[in-house]
């Protein structure tokens, strides 16, 4: 008998040796480093018959689990993480169980059941039911999707379809934004619109948000041109959010797409204590929110919504015969740039089933309570300086030196990561070198902060 098939006899076994497993990773998440800055990786080689799955898993155990971070846990602030629910852990978990290829909706449910949960997404954000989305693997791609739509859309206004001729016989295309993510530059790159097409709009002072009289300039200065406005709903540096209803209402005198990146911000909606933050999303022609973080299920999850079915199927269809599908009736293989696809919306599917509404309001208005508590010990603090208001659940913040360079900065964080108490990204603002404390876990608690913030105390005056 071959080690597959000896596996799948003894496949309870290792169901519970898998289970054991991850019971012991969550009793020691709280003792867990949250950051493994370096780990000696084994030696390893790939043997001729192989091990089976028991003994893999406690070759993966002795030699390779510690080196992994405590991501997951209460005190990881870097980037926007969530850390992913129990309920969304089943789900994903069954994910692998029923390994469904969601391209289609012709052979199992599973399509259907996306359907479903990108419906309970709409409810969740408030959007309107004109939306339609599918599932991509992150804000990036959700990003591609939006401004792909854009391109054609204005193909479409000069008679073209880039889809089958290219961007050639279209003039250049031109994207405004006050403070874009990386990843509408990366995206531009992709789609070979070109990262020098971005047109960054002058912000309000002291601010992230586009300055709405300027943009109204450029829009009245290239009147004649349609391009793209990318619209932030949550800025990474400072959750700051452009006036989204302002730009909407400019729709009706200016010819442009209006893709809203909502990556995390989107999640403000949740609350109606800060539901006035995204007014206006419903303006758009395209949307992104990110799944992998406020949602709080596990990578690769992301959403992108949008008003343009058919343009979007015009880009992304996937002409075979064996496939089917139509642009009148596109299949999901003709709405990504993926053909076969991960079936991400159930752990969304299950997080949403098992917590409503409430409990994303909970978790979002915890996430920014504890965000306002770390915020306020810094601004009354001498040892750091508060760069710019905790508008939601990113604290910005920096060395309170007269003059902070960006060596100082990292000396610090480097410091600070390697206790293993905490992780923070650095950042620029407003060329200042500084850093990030990005409150996303369902899991962090006001203990935490106390531990943040004696972390970040003993480490100014270790270096010190």
């Amino acid at each position: 008998m071959n080690v597959m098939h000896q596996d799948q006899k003894e496949f309870e076994q290792i169901v519970a040796e898998v289970v054991q497993h991850v019971t012991n990773f969550y009793q020691g998440l709280e003792d867990r480093c949250v950051s493994i800055p370096y780990y000696e990786m084994p030696k390893n080689e790939l043997s001729e018959l192989g091990m089976g799955a028991s003994a893999a898993l406690k070759y993966f155990t002795q030699h390779y689990a510690k080196g992994l971070s405590g991501s997951v846990g209460s005190r990881y602030l870097g980037f926007v993480t969530g850390g992913s629910t129990p309920a969304s852990i089943v789900g994903d978990w069954l994910v692998s169980v029923y390994d469904q290829n969601v391209a289609g909706s012709q052979d199992s449910i599973a399509g259907f059941i996306e359907l479903e949960t990108i419906d309970m997404l709409k409810e969740l954000f408030h959007l309107s039911h004109e939306y339609s989305g599918t599932f991509l693997s992150g804000a990036t791609m959700a990003n591609f999707a939006g401004l792909a739509q854009a391109r054609q859309w204005i193909a479409h206004h000069y008679g073209k379809d880039t889809s089958m001729e290219g961007l050639y016989d279209i003039p250049p295309v031109k994207i405004l934004s006050g403070a874009p993510h990386s990843s509408v530059f990366k995206a531009t790159s992709m789609l070979g619109i070109g990262r020098k097409s971005i047109h960054l709009i002058p912000c309000q002072e002291n601010r992230e948000a586009i300055n709405i009289e300027k943009l109204t300039e450029f829009l009245e200065q290239h009147k004649s041109e349609p391009c793209i406005v990318v619209a932030n709903a949550g800025t990474v540096n400072t959750v700051d959010y452009d006036d989204l209803d302002a730009i909407g209402k400019l729709k009706k005198h200016y010819r442009f797409w209006l893709h809203i990146d909502a990556a995390f911000g989107g999640f403000a909606a949740c609350s109606p204590m800060y539901r006035e933050l995204v007014k206006g999303m419903n303006h758009a022609d395209s949307i992104t929110i990110d799944a992998h973080k406020w949602l709080n299920v596990p990578y690769d999850s992301a959403t992108q919504f949008t008003r343009h079915k058919p343009l979007q199927a015009e880009v992304f269809q996937n002409n075979a015969a064996y496939l089917g599908g139509s642009i009148e009736n596109p299949e999901f293989f003709d709405l990504t740039p993926e053909n076969s696809r991960r079936f991400r919306a159930l752990p969304a599917w299950f997080t949403l089933k098992a917590y409503g509404k409430s409990g994303y309001q909970n978790l979002v208005e915890q996430n920014v309570k504890l965000a306002k508590q770390l915020g306020d010990k810094i601004n009354n603090s001498q040892e750091f300086k508060l760069l710019s208001p905790v508008r939601l659940n990113v604290v910005c913040f920096s060395l309170n030196e007269e003059s902070i360079t960006a060596e100082m900065n990292n000396q610090f964080l480097a410091a600070l990561n390697q206790q293993g108490k905490v992780f923070m990204t650095p950042t620029i603002y407003s060329g200042v070198p500084a850093i990030r404390a990005a409150f996303s876990n369902w899991r962090t608690e006001e203990k935490d902060v106390e531990i943040i913030w004696e972390a970040l105390r003993s480490t100014i005056r270790s270096i010190k």
